[in-house]
């Protein structure tokens, strides 16, 4: 069986909800439809002409990529431009486009923690929280011979989670009373006759992140045609994103063995450097893409070093000054997360048993050329 666009986008938004993103960023579906069955999934960094050929060759119906392929609004739609033969192709081979970008960056288990992972940084603190996921109060009621079913349902989707605990909940027994309609089927109970039911009452939080994927759980399991249940804010904060990974290094070494260490895992022949590569480094911090204006940020946090792209002069002029050390290895080297989304969505469609195959593109995307 293969998956619909709509399943294998709901697999990628567990790892990368929507409503972390940055403001005003371009994410989600940007081309396409995902009302079909998806025989194959392309990641990749970037969407260009050589992305979309190797989608077509390779049978692909979506493709899940970082970096927006409409970052500006469209006046015009001329297919004899690069872009708009991009447009083109994507079109006439029916493959969609989805973009999973600062979402992708600030998730937990994401983009920057990949990086951190692969560097050798210590699992530590963001460098810029970005959003705080909001809890609710679940409070729902449920038939005792269906309590357990449905209090499992809630909790495996996510709700219950405090801290380092998870399937939390609170259950007490009480007595539900209804009439059911002229027009109702009722699980239990006669149509315009006063109903009491045994029933139980389930209390757990929610994360707003999880929150649709909890209240469809307990939908499905629940027996009731009209669930009655109840959703309230809480003013306790749950989860947060943040930009950005600082981190002990679990090895320490010095900038210029370092500088390798980046070369070699992130996958760039060059990088670019501030600071004395004798220098002992201790603490580091990372940020995927453009993130020169973190360099304070990540020294005020105690980190000896920032490695992040698109550095400019006159910010590795500043820190040089104020004593961080930066390594630039480009733009281009959130590549990491081609092979883990494939990774992760593979693991996934194969958790559904669903048959939709997932690639990591192959092409280099890189625009520089080190000469």
């Amino acid at each position: 069986m293969l998956a619909k666009g709509q399943a294998v986008i709901q697999y990628m938004e567990q790892l990368a909800p929507k409503h972390v993103a940055m403001e005003g960023d371009k994410i989600g579906l940007q081309l396409g439809s995902l009302q079909k069955d998806i025989k194959c999934v392309l990641t990749a960094l970037d969407v260009n002409e050589a992305v979309v050929d190797e989608a077509i060759k390779l049978g692909a119906d979506l493709i899940v990529a970082h970096h927006a392929i409409i970052f500006r609004p469209l006046a015009q739609l001329q297919t004899d431009t690069p872009m708009g033969k991009v447009y083109e192709k994507l079109i006439k081979h029916d493959i969609a486009v989805y973009i999973a970008h600062t979402n992708l960056d600030v998730t937990d288990g994401g983009m920057n923690d990949w990086m951190a992972e692969a560097l050798g940084i210590e699992p530590g603190e963001a460098l810029e929280d970005i959003h705080t996921d909001r809890l609710h109060k679940l409070v729902v009621f449920v038939p005792k011979d269906h309590h357990r079913q449905v209090l499992e349902a809630i909790l495996n989707a996510g709700a219950g989670a405090i801290g380092q605990y998870s399937h939390c909940s609170f259950n007490t027994e009480g007595q539900g009373t209804f009439i059911p309609g002229a027009e109702t089927d009722p699980y239990i109970g006669t149509p315009g006759k006063l109903e009491t039911v045994e029933e139980m009452r389930i209390e757990t939080i929610v994360p707003e992140s999880l929150q649709k994927r909890v209240i469809q759980a307990m939908l499905k399991s629940h027996p009731y045609e009209e669930v009655a249940y109840d959703l309230y804010p809480m003013d306790l904060k749950g989860r947060t994103f943040g930009l950005g990974r600082v981190g002990k290094l679990r090895e320490p070494a010095t900038l210029g063995e370092f500088v390798e260490r980046v070369k070699e895992k992130l996958d760039v022949p060059f990088v670019r450097v501030v600071g004395d590569l004798n220098r002992p480094l201790r603490k580091a911090a990372v940020v995927g893409g453009s993130g020169g204006k973190y360099w304070k940020a990540s020294m005020f946090r105690g980190a000896d070093v920032l490695v992040t792209g698109d550095i400019d002069y006159h910010t590795a002029q500043d820190a040089q000054m104020a004593g961080i050390a930066l390594i630039d290895p480009g733009h281009n080297a959130e590549k990491i997360m081609k092979a883990k989304v494939a990774e992760w969505l593979e693991q996934k469609l194969r958790e559904g048993k669903y048959e939709t195959k997932v690639f990591a593109s192959g092409i280099d995307t890189e625009p520089f050329r080190f000469i």
